[in-house]
């Protein structure tokens, strides 16, 4: 089954908004047997809009549209499938029915111009849109089923869920199957050399590798038939990168420390400078993490590392705010601060300005304390100053990781 996508917004060709639902799109269309051989991206532009379905419908079996179906004035993408379609367009009383039980729901009034969005293709089959405004409709031009989804990532992929997907289904082969193994703290490169004969080359089982920077994801798929073949290839990958793994499929960094630390019944504490609060905010974003997480200071200052966590002015004026000493100092004083059992800190340079030949930017010192001792070390990242602080930020979070799966149970008492 060919199955092709098609994105519209001129958002989206200015580069003003990534496209996801794309990514989202083409990812769900794997995990249920098929592949998407084609993916377009026009403007916000009635004929562009038809040409593009005209050209996918004659090449596809079906085609996933999103994008163009608001109120606004620049929505055209009803106008251009039913150009598409040779067809007119005709209000549907099952879409303004939406409409009205949209306003109940929110309690306000819609803009009048939201009736726009009750305007389809004449012989379309509507698309529930559990979550807004917009309904979504598939139109059917020669042997092409053609289904048309608002752009916006969350009524998308729920829409594509409870509709599209189940439809598609029907007509997709067996799903593949795949696993996702993701490593940190080694290069592609090193990988593929590592994994140099891990299975037969002809082995029904594909590899592929994906830089989610700074995490690399190692893809193995095959066909549902063989799934035991797949399972082996895996378990030989993840001996090979064992000590590089930290998750697997849909589990994050997050979850596998959350999961960590309420296995081991320890508690934390951040002090951050270079990296203003991120680590926190990752740590945090786990439903739950109350339960260990205790605070986290934000010690961008070098008068906020003596006030808040007790870093010694005299320290930081002998050795520098980015240096091992205050790195330890950090993490020492958030850990006494909150009476954690454990707390880590990190200090750096992530640029643009600030670095120095001995100390360039991209210098960062990340320090884990617990009450026996603190690990303190110099890091020296590359790039711009977006990617040092995700990458001192996630490097911390595998300290945390790495120090859990070796600790277990309540930390050494002071």
């Amino acid at each position: 089954m060919r199955v092709a996508i098609l994105s519209i917004g001129d958002e989206l060709l200015t580069g003003e908004v990534t496209d996801t639902n794309a990514s989202h799109i083409a990812g769900r269309i794997y995990d249920c047997g098929g592949r998407v051989f084609r993916h377009l991206t026009v403007p916000d532009d009635e004929e562009a809009i038809a040409q593009a379905l005209t050209e996918l419908a004659a090449a596809s079996d079906a085609v996933i549209v999103t994008g163009g179906l608001g109120p606004t004035p620049d929505d055209y993408t009803a106008q251009g499938a039913a150009r598409a379609a040779g067809v007119e367009l005709e209000l549907s009383q099952t879409a303004l029915d939406h409409l009205a039980e949209f306003e109940k729901r929110i309690a306000r009034p819609l803009h009048p111009s939201n009736r726009r969005q009750a305007l389809f293709p004449a012989g379309s089959r509507l698309i529930p849109n559990p979550l807004g405004t917009a309904c979504g409709f598939v139109v059917t031009i020669g042997a092409a089923d053609l289904f048309f989804l608002p752009g916006v990532p969350y009524e998308m992929e729920r829409m594509l869920a409870d509709t599209v997907l189940p439809e598609l289904a029907k007509r997709l082969p067996a799903p593949w199957r795949r696993i996702t193994l993701k490593v940190f703290g080694i290069p592609e490169a090193a990988i593929a050399e590592r994994l140099g004969g891990a299975f037969p080359a002809d082995a029904p089982v594909q590899l592929a590798y994906c830089v989610k920077y700074p995490e690399i994801h190692v893809i193995l798929r095959a066909a549902n038939k063989d799934a035991q073949l797949l399972e082996a290839a895996a378990a030989e990958v993840r001996n090979r990168l064992a000590q590089y793994l930290f998750a697997e499929d849909d589990e994050t960094m997050d979850d596998v420390l959350a999961r960590l630390f309420r296995e081991r019944g320890l508690t934390l504490a951040l002090a951050e400078s270079c990296t203003g609060g991120m680590i926190a905010a990752r740590i945090t974003a786990v439903a739950g993490s109350s339960a260990y997480f205790l605070e986290g200071n934000v010690t961008y200052s070098n008068a906020a590392k003596s006030r808040m966590i007790a870093v010694p002015p005299e320290l930081i004026e002998r050795h520098g705010a980015v240096s091992a000493e205050v790195a330890r100092a950090m993490a020492e004083g958030a850990r006494k601060a909150a009476g954690s059992d454990l707390a880590l800190s990190v200090t750096g340079i992530a640029g643009p300005d600030g670095g120095t030949p001995e100390k360039p930017v991209g210098t960062v010192y990340v320090a884990l304390a617990d009450a026996a001792s603190c690990r303190v070390e110099r890091c020296n990242f590359q790039g711009d100053r977006t990617r040092v602080r995700s990458i001192t930020c996630f490097t911390a979070l595998n300290w945390l990781r790495e120090y859990l799966l070796t600790h277990n149970g309540a930390a050494v008492p002071d």
